[in-house]
């Protein structure tokens, strides 16, 4: 699934680094899609011969990508947690009309 949609990741490895998902148009080779990432450590990257991306969400060259299998099937993607911050920011600005 993609990481921003959850639409699955159909396309074969290697993916370069044009490769963008079919749905939300986001680029599919990029940290947020690595079986490597993972937020909350040094540079949120699992390998720790990996040089730090600065970007998560773009497209990169980094040697060291690798699609993590559960993005090969559909999920929520982030859209449960943006559907929150939209709903809480639509909550605020109702206290001010």
């Amino acid at each position: 699934m993609c990481w921003f949609c959850g639409s699955p990741i159909t396309e074969n490895e290697p993916l370069g680094r044009s490769f963008r998902c079919a749905q939300c148009g986001k680029d599919l080779r990029s940290c947020r899609n690595c079986r490597f990432y993972l937020p909350g450590i040094r540079a949120d990257c699992g390998e720790s011969h990996a040089d730090p991306v600065g970007d998560k969400e773009r497209g990169n060259f980094c040697d060291w990508f690798s699609l993590d299998p559960r993005f090969r099937s559909a999920a929520s993607g982030e859209r449960k947690a943006r559907d929150a911050a939209v709903s809480a920011r639509s909550a605020f600005d109702d206290l001010f009309n």
